[in-house]
């Protein structure tokens, strides 16, 4: 993040941040489609290689399109230093096991996305890392009693998908610092138009690009953004993979090499993009950037249309439960006005009267929301897990489950919230 990027407001980063021409050279960040970069000697491209200097050969690792638009999201968020990856899920992936590795331990919210979920409890448990998940309204002493000698992070959701939890930042941050190890929190459905982590103790920002970012339905990726304030050197016997020499680079120590503004996301450069190759295609970061261009319009709109169909929601007699954080009733109204003043997301759950067949006949009769598994962009998605993602699951484990046999869960996009609702009212009549 440049001196530049950082007094710009936010609507303005999302135009210019991460790419400034010279004179006569293309206003769109270009897209450099291409595998493989050419050097005028062996020695140029060996400084690469021993990361003794900067630039591209081989698109696997970097690539100059898709970091001018890691370069804005680290801008948005604050960060100094970010890398984008192929998916929401590979930015996780990488972003605990940059520091966690086999016979580790990192602890979890329990309210996190189902697929983050599934990759820690199952996926990476196969590769000896061990995962407590916690609550994420449990209290201090409990959170503190789940730490280990060996914990190396502690991960949690701005906004859980799709539970709609508010994250307790100071909690979670005063309590992992505590224990020297940095907070991972994923920052997907706030978006930094209204959450930045940093501010709240968090050291390391991940995101869906899918969502929010892209906005279009056009792209799927992720990006890890580092806020690079974690003192990695100050808690070295806790991280040698950044603390101690690395000899697959000639005996590099990232820490000392690249500072704690950089160790971070190189280390995950060099190492994980190298061996794991989960890099977005330059065309998929072109059409990103596209979208981070009216990300902060966007969110205001979806904040807004979500407030308006949650208490339209609220007040219609066929409906049983709303849950939006931004309803004074939500448990989470005032926490969310505390991390979140200016709205939180384009995400409700609600549940009809009537239970699963009331639901699945609400589903039957919409027009505008489209059914999709999809969140989170300018089209209004609607989903009921009973029937699709959860529909191998009994109505008693779906209530343990926490996504009850009734529950719809709602993303509102940009249309006229008028439409919306009307879409809405349409489809409760028939139950």
């Amino acid at each position: 993040m440049t001196e530049k990027d950082d007094i710009m407001k936010q609507e303005t980063k999302c135009i210019h941040a991460g790419y400034v021409p010279e004179n006569g050279e293309s206003r769109m960040i270009p897209i450099i489609q291409s595998t493989t970069f050419k050097y005028d000697t062996s020695e140029d491209m060996g400084k690469l290689f021993d990361l003794e200097a900067p630039g591209y050969f081989y698109t696997r690792l970097q690539n100059p399109t898709n970091d001018m638009v890691a370069a804005k999201i680290a801008a948005l968020e604050g960060g100094t230093a970010a890398i984008l990856t192929s998916s929401g899920q590979a930015a996780n992936f990488y972003a605990v096991f940059n520091l966690a590795n086999a016979g580790d331990h990192v602890i979890a919210s329990t309210a996190i996305y189902g697929g983050t979920f599934n990759l820690f409890n199952v996926t990476m448990r196969k590769m000896g890392i061990d995962f407590t998940f916690v609550e994420p309204d449990c209290s201090a002493e409990e959170l503190n009693a789940a730490f280990r000698p060996n914990t190396k992070c502690v991960f949690g959701e701005t906004i859980a998908n799709p539970a709609l939890t508010i994250f307790d930042f100071d909690k979670f941050a005063e309590a992992a610092h505590a224990h020297g190890v940095p907070l991972i929190v994923d920052n997907t459905f706030a978006t930094p138009i209204n959450c930045r982590p940093f501010e709240f103790g968090t050291d390391i920002v991940t995101h869906s690009t899918t969502k929010y970012m892209d906005g279009h339905d056009a792209t799927v990726g992720g990006c890890i953004v580092d806020s690079g304030k974690f003192d990695w050197m100050a808690h070295a016997e806790k991280f040698p993979g950044l603390c101690t020499p690395d000899e697959s680079y000639h005996g590099i120590t990232y820490a000392e090499k690249f500072g704690i503004e950089g160790a971070y996301i190189t280390k995950a450069t060099a190492q994980l993009m190298r061996d794991f190759g989960s890099i977005p295609s330059p065309m998929n970061s072109y059409l990103l950037n596209l979208g981070l261009e009216s990300l902060a319009v966007r969110m205001q709109r979806h904040c807004e249309n979500a407030q308006k169909v949650a208490e339209f929601l609220e007040s219609n007699v066929k409906v049983a439960w709303v849950n939006y954080p931004g309803l004074k009733g939500n448990q989470y109204y005032e926490r969310a006005k505390k991390y979140m003043p200016h709205g939180t997301c384009g995400v409700i759950s609600f549940g009809v009267k009537g239970g699963r067949a009331a639901a699945e006949e609400f589903m039957k009769h919409l027009k505008l929301a489209i059914i999709a598994t999809h969140v989170a962009d300018a089209h209004t998605c609607v989903l009921h897990p009973a029937s699709s993602t959860h529909r191998q699951l009994t109505d008693e484990e779906l209530t343990a489950a926490g996504v009850g046999p009734d529950m719809i869960r709602f993303s509102c996009g940009i249309e006229n919230a008028d439409d919306i609702m009307d879409d809405i009212a349409s489809a409760l009549s028939f139950i």
